[in-house]
């Protein structure tokens, strides 16, 4: 069993059909042989009676019965009649089985053999029999001669040489062996055409190899998160993953119905007409806002189907925010390894110039400053995300020569869940990268933060004393791509705040300043983790 399934699919296949052909024919073959010669020695019988019928009712034989020496009239009529026919022999016998006729003259007048004339003789009967007579086995026609009076009188024997039929059927049977072996060479010849047309089919690759990538595909489709839909040309569906039907809520009776409803028919239909791909495309897809990748398949330069897949675009966000919160971490550690630098830098100098008061009045402030901060971000505030964060942009800030003023009044007595870190790190962390930008041309800088858990939200306000927002719509300030700032890759942090912002569930609120620049309130849910 092993030896046949490594066999190559070519030598499979013409095994398997020549077998299947050798065995058709081989039954066709001892069937059509018992049925041939069956019909043959039927025939043959038949033929038989039917000249021994037609002797019984010659008039001159039925007259030679009454004449003292009938072999006289009847052996030359029935030789004659013989030679005409081309059978083996025809006997003619009294009601005693004594010969009048035979093939061999010197017989005549002997007992006729076989022992098979007493159906004739005795009860009538016209019949076909097989016997061995003086000249051999034979297949015999035998019926009774009547006289007048309707008197059995005798009996006609007219028969075949058993080999002599055999020839007749063995000639006959060639013919159905030559076409036999020409059916089983077309049996052959078309199994080669068959394996090779497969072969092309299936890109020459062997049923193992074929089962092989099936189970891989199967396993990979299946193991990635990623939701992956194939269609046909004609837009119905052929292969969908575990994921993707996880999704849409879908089982696999969606299998050969069409795409309709799922995704865009126009995208579908431009990628397949085009034979080209789209890529990131964000589509709502059931109640998730997804990103769609479509890839058109191709046949031998015809386009027979497309793949679409597709994943959640908060996943994406989320690998986006976790390489943005690593970056930010990164630049804020160089901050504050500079800022610190600086600072002793600054000790160091007026320690050299003997400026020991001024260096200690230095040292005190900053160490006021530290204590105060680290008592609203450590004690005031639970959230270690929101530390994190703040404590990176205290030392930004400290670097670009900004007040960063955390309000004495802020608390946060309850931790936000851990779900919503790399959404605050997008709020948090845009919307005073966005007040740095703003008070950059200011000679006094400052940036407030404020934040508090008071009530059913938590509350995160950061201001600037910056040239305040544009008069402009909420949907415009907060369009991708919309900025007032010069450069390229502007105009994508309000969009990505306002974002994070919806997958809290929350809200943000913006204004300007009476004394001047912006300020932002952002309203975020506790969730069922703070509580």
């Amino acid at each position: 069993m092993r030896l046949i399934q490594n066999l190559k699919l070519q030598t499979k296949i013409l095994t398997y059909v020549l077998t299947i052909v050798s065995a058709i024919i081989f039954v066709l073959t001892v069937v059509s042989y018992q049925l041939e010669k069956e019909q043959t020695e039927k025939q043959i019988g038949e033929l038989a009676l039917s000249i021994a019928k037609s002797v019984a009712i010659l008039p001159d034989v039925r007259d030679a019965f009454q004449h003292p020496d009938p072999s006289a009239t009847i052996q030359p009529i029935v030789e004659r009649i013989r030679e005409e026919v081309g059978a083996e022999f025809i006997v003619v016998g009294n009601s005693k089985n004594i010969r009048y006729s035979h093939i061999d003259p010197n017989r005549i007048g002997e007992e006729m053999q076989g022992g098979d004339n007493d159906l004739a003789l005795r009860d009538g009967e016209s019949y076909i029999s097989k016997a061995d007579g003086s000249l051999g086995p034979s297949l015999r026609g035998k019926t009774p001669i009547r006289d007048d009076d309707g008197q059995i009188i005798g009996v006609v024997s007219v028969g075949y040489m058993t080999e002599e039929i055999q020839s007749i059927f063995h000639h006959d049977f060639k013919t159905y062996a030559f076409w036999s072996m020409t059916v089983f060479l077309f049996g052959a010849v078309a199994s080669v055409i068959l394996a090779n047309s497969i072969r092309r089919d299936t890109l020459g690759l062997e049923p193992v190899q074929i089962a092989t990538m099936y189970e891989q595909r199967s396993a990979i489709l299946e193991s990635v998160q990623e939701g992956i839909i194939a269609i046909d040309r004609n837009q119905a569906i052929t292969l969908i993953n575990k994921a993707a039907k996880d999704w849409l809520q879908l089982d696999d009776r969606i299998i050969g119905k069409s795409i309709k409803g799922l995704l865009p028919i126009e995208t579908l239909e431009k990628v397949m007409r085009e034979q080209s791909s789209e890529y990131n495309q964000e589509i709502l897809l059931g109640t998730r806002l997804v990103i769609v990748n479509y890839t058109a398949i191709q046949n031998r330069g015809e386009t027979v189907g497309l793949v679409a897949s597709f994943r959640d675009r908060s996943q994406v966000q989320d690998l986006v925010n976790t390489l943005s919160e690593v970056q930010q971490y990164s630049q804020d550690l160089r901050a504050q390894a500079h800022e610190y630098t600086n600072r002793i830098y600054t000790v160091s100098g007026l320690l050299q110039i003997g400026q020991i008061d001024e260096a200690l009045r230095f040292i005190h402030k900053e160490t006021d400053t530290q204590k105060l901060q680290s008592k609203i971000l450590y004690e005031q505030c639970k959230d270690p995300s929101i530390q994190a964060i703040l404590l990176g942009k205290i030392n930004r800030a400290s670097e670009k020569k900004i007040s960063f003023i955390l309000n004495k009044e802020s608390s946060l007595e309850h931790p936000l869940p851990k779900s919503y870190m790399n959404s605050l790190i997008t709020i948090i962390g845009n919307l005073i990268e966005n007040s740095f930008d703003a008070v950059s041309r200011q000679s006094d800088r400052k940036i407030d933060i404020f934040f508090t858990d008071i009530g059913q939200d938590v509350v995160l306000e950061i201001s600037d004393n910056g040239p305040g927002l544009p008069e402009v719509s909420a949907n415009l300030l907060f369009e991708r791509g919309y900025t007032t700032k010069n450069g390229k890759n502007r105009g994508i942090g309000l969009a990505l705040v306002q974002e994070a912002v919806k997958e809290l569930n929350g809200s943000i609120e913006f204004d300007n300043q009476k004394q001047g620049g912006a300020v932002f309130t952002v309203y975020i849910p506790k969730g069922d983790d703070s509580l």
